[in-house]
């Protein structure tokens, strides 16, 4: 099977497909054969994304929605299920950025929130997911980490806790399914193109000791180049790949 026909005919959900390294790895998927479901917040993104993959040949559906809301998550799998038969694989990357504070400047209203967008709607959407991938014997998770998830200078105190849950849940996924079929693994991007906003307060605390780290950056790299790791990740070229975490960062983690 050629590399542009090994996802054939098998459903994928993206979610956080509306833009960004979503969009990317959504077109991505569907290049390569896969029915994409387009997950995402915003419905104008998501249906823009959906006219791209169809006017490509493809063959993809929107759902919009808070993925942090299980009705949301209910509708995003059983829409998935019904009109692909079936998920083979699931990326887990809808996410948003906190503020970069110090953990005594973070209040409880961003820190409920980071959490709940980033590690909780994950969860959810892959506890749905799972019985489906479990009684067809095969499936693939990928998740969006972050440069955050392996270390405490790339983020906020909220950010970098939610996404070292990421890895956990990534990890704690690879060991207790891995002789049931399914595999976890995740990315972990450095600098990125996307439109995530950043909403810092250069005077505080979190954003000064930052700043220091951040140069370390790089170039930021385009959407694609995150989205041909996540794709590798969950082909059948890397089946023997389970709970890895990889840096996709232009080496901004051995600086």
């Amino acid at each position: 099977m050629s590399s542009i026909e090994q996802f054939a005919d098998r459903g994928v959900v993206v979610t956080g497909a509306g833009s960004g390294i979503g969009r990317a790895t959504a077109l991505e998927f569907a290049s390569r054969g896969a029915k994409v479901l387009v997950a995402d917040l915003n419905a104008d993104g998501a249906a823009a994304v959906v006219v791209e993959i169809e006017a490509a040949g493809g063959t993809a559906v929107a759902v919009a929605g808070d993925l942090s809301e299980q009705k949301v998550v209910d509708e995003v799998v059983d829409t998935a299920v019904q009109t692909f038969g079936g998920i083979a694989v699931l990326v887990n990357n809808a996410g948003i950025m906190d503020s970069m504070s110090a953990l005594a400047d973070v209040g409880d209203a961003e820190w409920e929130r980071l959490l709940r967008v980033n590690l909780t709607a994950p969860f959810l959407l892959t506890r749905a997911v799972l019985p489906h991938m479990l009684a067809a014997g095969h499936g693939s998770i990928v998740f969006t980490a972050s440069e955050a998830s392996l270390r405490g200078s790339a983020a906020g105190a909220a950010y970098t806790a939610a996404k070292h849950g990421v890895v956990g849940l990534t990890r704690s996924l690879a060991v207790m399914y891995r002789n049931k079929g399914i595999r976890a693994n995740a990315i972990a991007p450095g600098g990125t193109i996307t439109n995530i906003q950043v909403t810092a307060d250069p005077e505080a605390l979190g954003p000064q000791v930052l700043g220091s780290y951040m140069g370390n950056i790089g170039h930021p790299a385009p959407a694609h180049t995150q989205a041909a790791a996540i794709v590798f990740l969950a082909s059948d070229a890397a089946s023997n790949i389970n709970g890895a975490v990889l840096p996709v960062d232009n080496g901004w983690g051995a600086v």
